[in-house]
């Protein structure tokens, strides 16, 4: 599942809240079935997270971290960690103790665009096992987009969407042509558009349009963009 949102749209603070960082003002949240009040030191061992700051004293050298996450987490796996160590610290934390959950908050960024795709690969080989997820929030949609099954849209604290990604690829997509062309269109099956200099931008619904029309496949950033603009 990715977390899609402008800075401020709360991708934080939901990942905050369900490692109980933070004071919630109501409602329960459930970790791996379990509410995370109940005993969230023992839900932490099927945790793997990383956070845009690793929260790992800088005094203490990589080889030391080991050491101490080795009497941390009952299931630490000494020799995974040295091998992942040339990713990134927080990630060779995270997938070194038998996690079930990945929690990863804009984890990728300040990485390289090679080791990031290299760890987004093996963020995708961890989710092939039945029993794994990963919740992630990145402000680089086109990893999310390589990665996740679902994505999810946050806007000014708010869920406004949750869907398939999939699903939402097929569902829409983008056509150009002139303002007069657009005239013959279902005002229905516009859902969105946009002057250029060349034309008209729309993104439409596929199903609603004529079906000899040649439509552009839409990108999951393009979609959250005009999904704001409508809330807005």
């Amino acid at each position: 599942m990715g977390l899609i949102g402008e800075n401020g749209a709360g991708k934080s603070t939901t990942i905050k809240l369900i490692l109980d960082m933070l004071h919630k003002d109501s409602g329960t949240i459930e970790i791996l079935g379990r509410d995370n009040q109940d005993n969230l030191q023992l839900i932490k061992e099927d945790i793997g997270v990383v956070l845009d700051e690793v929260g790992i004293p800088e005094c203490l050298t990589a080889k030391q971290v080991g050491k101490v996450m080795k009497y941390t987490f009952r299931n630490w796996n000494s020799e995974k960690y040295a091998e992942l160590l040339k990713m990134k610290l927080g990630f060779a934390v995270a997938l070194s103790h038998e996690s079930k959950l990945l929690l990863l908050d804009e984890a990728t960024s300040g990485l390289d665009p090679v080791i990031r795709d290299e760890i987004v690969e093996m963020l995708y080989d961890f989710t092939r096992e039945e029993n794994h997820s990963i919740l992630i929030s990145s402000h680089i949609v086109s990893d999310l987009e390589k990665l996740c099954d679902y994505v999810a849209f946050l806007h000014k604290g708010k869920l406004i969407l949750c869907e398939e990604k999939d699903r939402l690829l097929d569902e829409y997509g983008i056509i150009h042509c002139t303002a007069e062309q657009l005239k013959d269109y279902d005002s229905s099956a516009i859902k969105y558009k946009k002057e250029t200099p060349y034309g008209i931008e729309a993104i439409v619904l596929r199903d609603a349009v004529p079906k000899n029309t040649y439509v552009s496949p839409i990108s999951i950033e393009e979609l959250f963009v005009i999904t704001v603009k409508e809330t807005k």
